[in-house]
């Protein structure tokens, strides 16, 4: 299967037994507006701020017009266990004819981190992508300075490409300097799956 069976227009929702993701909407700022006013540390390493109501509001909407034009596919983060709105995700620079995409722009409220919520999100967004989708390659980026994120995509077996120095301008006007990582659709197949439904599990 190739990816260009994907289509940014079509309403995808991917579930398993603890989280739920669904096609983010402009709406969705009534379910992630107590991060943004509460926990602005949530976006400290990140090219775009969404704390603040204006700002969340920009975050959503610039998210959507990504989609729209087929750049990106965000999703909403929903915790099944608690019933609760968790965060957000997304699937970006997505490029259908090399079949490549990015995974990112993932966050989670500060009561739904390391309760394993975002391994799940990876796995299903994984899944989409290799398994649903077709794509060849799925690549990440993370701020040098978080490295309790670095840490966590090797740990799901991401595999370290290199450093692109000063590429990026955050909204404070610093540059950034991010780690390049991947995962190939024979690294998941072979190792990956496995490696992250265990992980899953545990």
């Amino acid at each position: 299967m190739l990816a260009q069976s994907f289509s940014a227009l079509h309403n995808y929702i991917l579930e398993d037994e603890c989280v739920l993701l669904r096609p983010l909407l402009q709406d969705d700022a009534n379910f992630l507006q107590y991060f943004s006013e509460n926990e602005p540390e949530i976006w400290r390493y990140s090219l775009q701020t969404a704390a603040g109501a204006d700002n969340l509001a920009q975050y959503i909407a610039s998210a959507i017009q990504d989609r729209e034009k087929g750049a990106a596919y965000p999703f909403i983060i929903f915790d099944k266990k608690n019933q609760q709105y968790a965060g957000s995700t997304r699937l970006y620079e997505i490029d259908i004819k090399n079949e490549t995409t990015y995974l990112g722009y993932t966050w989670l409220g500060s009561a739904f981190q390391r309760t394993g919520i975002n391994r799940h999100c990876k796995y299903l967004l994984l899944q989409f992508a290799f398994d649903q989708m077709g794509f060849h390659r799925v690549a990440f980026r993370a701020d040098a300075r978080n490295i309790a994120s670095i840490q966590a995509m090797e740990a799901i077996g991401c595999k370290q490409e290199g450093i692109l120095r000063d590429h990026l301008i955050l909204p404070d006007g610093s540059r950034r300097t991010s780690v390049q990582l991947s995962i190939l659709a024979s690294e998941w197949q072979q190792t990956v799956k496995l490696s992250l439904q265990k992980l899953c599990v545990s």
